[in-house]
């Protein structure tokens, strides 16, 4: 059993299916994705650019950065294409009672 606490971020309904949102979760700048009908959670915050990931391009598990085009896989933060180098912060997920629950330790 994990030790997690669990900040409710949003409604699953609230994340639009094979899309990204932006918002405020806990003080932090956080992106929930939808893809195939399951949810991840990373920070909003591009590495390598500073630009707001929500503003990005989600294709399949890897969402690019409007401002230099470099990606990240969804699923762990881990850069997927220059220019990025440094992986963002991805965070547990659980679903319960059709809302989002984020671990943001």
């Amino acid at each position: 059993m994990s030790d997690f606490q669990w900040t409710e971020a949003a409604a699953v309904d609230e994340v639009p299916a094979d899309d990204v949102v932006g918002m405020q979760v806990g003080g932090r700048e956080i992106a929930l994705y939808n893809v195939d009908g399951r949810i991840y959670a990373t920070d909003n915050v591009c590495t390598h650019g500073h630009a707001r990931l929500c503003e990005g391009f989600l294709e399949g598990h890897e969402i690019e950065c409007p401002l230099h085009q470099g990606k990240f896989d969804v699923r762990n933060g881990k850069p997927t294409c220059a220019p990025v180098t440094e992986a963002i912060r991805s965070y547990p997920v659980r679903i319960d009672a059709g809302r989002v629950f984020l671990s943001l330790e």
